[in-house]
């Protein structure tokens, strides 16, 4: 095809330029075959990144928090859905803004820390089984048994539910740039510009524990993170012998939103967990470079930097006690004040002990 239209374009006598154009074009279509290789593909894709974990500043933290989680005497802890509801939509109409998975990635979260979990966020496929069982339908190949049977507690209840959702997503907070120019005198002198822009917005993230068994909500965690965007670019113009040349360089970058709802989402799991399961946050505040900026992980509810009530500052710790069935509820003070917490004997208000 190539060489035809070649020879064509000669006998019209086009320029060599055109001609020179011409044969670069047929020269980057001829990358692609209307056949498929021998591996069933018309192209090999580009890139060759390796597939690797998605981690944020806070993933180390979670996973030493599943060294305190105590296996199958922990609470059992459902999500449920976590909504985006910020309403934003691209301009376009292709989509939410926002990741529609938060509650995905709760769970992700959640398993990172060694949490037992349950599921409650997508049971379709469990209620259907249970139908086909009911009707004796669905059998398990065992050579005792025609068919499966229902029995009275199978399915795990949990403990706590995760619920809440993304609430703020702002743009252009605050922005600036800056930009600079040069030129030469004369129609046919150089000239240079330059350019610098940047941008913060921010996603914010409220989400609730709440105990499954009273409907108590016994924690809870609103939290936001700033997301900066920025741009470089640069230019040269210049003549040479009548000719324009223009050439232009440039770089931008903006931190992935999604990865920002997760990174907000893991750093509120992880301050939810700590009083959930009485461990001491010195133990596990793992963070690259002791960065985070909330400084601390807080084991107390809504103000850990507020002055202690003067009824609880002479409480001192008391011996651990012996730890009750699960069966029972108890209820404990809501998040007290203490002058060192007692982490030995855990339990959050209206919690399990």
């Amino acid at each position: 095809m190539f060489t035809q239209a070649l020879s064509i374009a000669t006998n019209k006598g086009l320029p060599k330029r055109t001609l020179g154009a011409l044969a670069m074009a047929f020269a980057l279509t001829g990358c692609v075959s209307a056949n498929a290789g021998s591996d069933g593909r018309y192209a090999t894709p580009l890139g060759n990144a390796p597939v690797i974990t998605n981690e944020t500043p806070y993933s180390k933290a979670l996973r030493c928090l599943a060294g305190h989680v105590s296996g199958g005497s922990a609470n059992r802890i459902a999500v449920g859905n976590i909504r985006d509801y910020t309403g934003k939509q691209e301009a376009d109409g292709t989509g939410m803004k926002i990741t529609q998975g938060a509650s995905l990635m709760a769970m992700s979260a959640l398993g990172k820390a060694g949490v037992p979990l349950v599921e409650r966020y997508d049971t379709a496929i469990t209620e259907l089984e249970l139908k086909y069982t009911n009707n004796k339908l669905i059998g398990d190949g065992g050579p005792e048994e025609d068919y499966r049977k229902i029995y009275a507690g199978e399915i795990r209840g949990s403990d706590y539910y995760l619920v809440g959702g993304i609430t703020e997503l702002n743009f252009n907070i605050q922005s600036g740039g800056l930009n600079a120019g040069f030129a030469e005198g004369g129609d046919m002198g150089a000239a240079a510009n330059a350019s610098y822009s940047v941008y913060v917005m921010n996603i914010g993230l409220d989400l609730r524990l709440v105990n499954s068994r009273t409907l108590e909500v016994v924690d809870y965690v609103s939290y936001q993170k700033q997301i900066v965007g920025r741009e470089i670019r640069a230019g040269v113009f210049d003549f040479f012998g009548g000719n324009l040349f223009s050439i232009g360089a440039g770089s931008g970058g903006q931190e992935p939103i999604q990865l920002a709802v997760r990174s907000v989402i893991e750093r509120a799991v992880l301050k939810l967990l700590v009083p959930l399961y009485g461990v001491n946050p010195s133990d596990c505040a793992r963070f690259p470079g002791n960065k985070d900026p909330l400084g601390k992980i807080d084991y107390r509810q809504a103000n850990p930097d507020a002055v202690q009530p003067a009824a609880n500052r002479q409480r001192v710790a008391e011996a651990p006690a012996a730890r009750p069935a699960r069966a029972e509820t108890t209820r404990n003070d809501p998040y007290a004040y203490y002058s060192e917490p007692v982490f030995e004997r855990g339990g959050l208000r209206g919690g399990l002990n």
